[in-house]
């Protein structure tokens, strides 16, 4: 009965960590650029020299979906959409490099560059800082051309570029604050080439209806399991009357 218990008891955890997996997915199936969480269940082997060994299931958030998005024509001057596979680079909470293939770039009241959710952007020498301007525009290979306030808006100037890393040949992971990183530290290495959609968004590679679905079989594991346990304790209670039972 203690095995059937903790059996079900590691394949309630297993369920929950994917639930909490499929609802974030579900909770950013429309922000640029997501990539969706995936999941998934090993056995895990448990040595115990008092018993034989056994094996239970661990089931937590080992990836994410790399597909890319739909790209969607948006107009504003300051989307951009990563072509390929390459990623956009922004500073992270703790200052240190980190990449995104959100492009809903802002300016902030003092001019930073940042994410759609306030990630700084970095340029060639570190987050850009653009200067006031009547125009900002962003070009194919990631210049960022701004007409000066009063400027000649048929002569716009350079003033950073964004940087733009390829992915090719290295270990990404996804982080826990939704960016991405290179699996045991490092940096990426710019790509010259890159080439970046202006006026264009990709979006979530999430689809809502499947996500759905995904919860609703999580929720039916669940109540499996719990199933599972009521049964295991109402075998318990009768091998007990059983053998209480007057010899």
């Amino acid at each position: 009965m203690d095995r059937l218990i903790y059996a079900s008891l590691a394949a309630m955890r297993g369920s929950m960590a994917r639930q909490t997996a499929i609802a974030n997915n579900l909770a950013n199936a429309n922000t640029p650029g997501f990539r969706g969480e995936l999941a998934n269940a090993q056995s895990v082997w448990l040595n115990n020299p008092q018993s034989l060994p056994h094996a239970t299931v661990s089931e937590q958030v080992i990836s994410a979906n790399m597909a890319q998005g739909t790209i969607n024509k948006t107009g504003r001057s300051l989307d951009v959409a990563m072509e390929g596979d390459s990623m956009l680079v922004v500073q992270s909470e703790d200052g240190e490099e980190a990449y995104t293939r959100r492009g809903d770039l802002q300016v902030s009241s003092t001019g930073l560059l940042t994410t759609g959710d306030g990630r700084p952007v970095m340029g060639s020498g570190g987050p850009i800082t653009l200067p006031p301007a009547d125009s900002v525009s962003i070009a194919a290979n990631g210049a960022i051309l701004v007409v000066p306030q009063g400027g000649d808006a048929s002569q716009p100037q350079e003033v950073d570029k964004l940087r733009v890393v390829s992915t090719k040949g290295s270990d990404v992971v996804k982080q826990l604050d939704g960016l991405f990183g290179v699996r045991g530290g490092g940096s990426l290495p710019d790509d010259p080439d890159a080439r970046v959609q202006s006026g264009a968004l990709e979006g979530s590679n999430v689809t809502a209806s499947d996500a759905l679905v995904q919860m609703i079989e999580a929720s039916r594991q669940w109540d499996v399991q719990l199933k599972m346990i009521g049964d295991a304790r109402e075998n318990d209670r009768a091998a007990t009357e059983l053998m209480s039972m007057p010899q």
